[in-house]
């Protein structure tokens, strides 16, 4: 998966795939062959944060 450029792209995206596809962040980063931390990073600077309970960001 190429990562999106606008966050909140990035944020349905990586959402919608973790709840359909992916039980944690690590499995869909590597199986996307995308970089946890860029991810994370580019998340948290509109205010979101991975809940692993929750296997989202929110």
């Amino acid at each position: 998966m190429e990562m999106p450029k606008d966050p909140i792209i990035l944020l349905s995206a990586v959402n919608m795939k973790l709840r359909d596809l992916y039980s944690s962040l690590d499995e869909l980063c590597l199986n996307e062959g995308l970089d946890r931390k860029t991810v994370e990073s580019k998340l948290r600077e509109i205010g979101y944060d991975y809940d692993a309970d929750e296997n989202a960001f929110v």
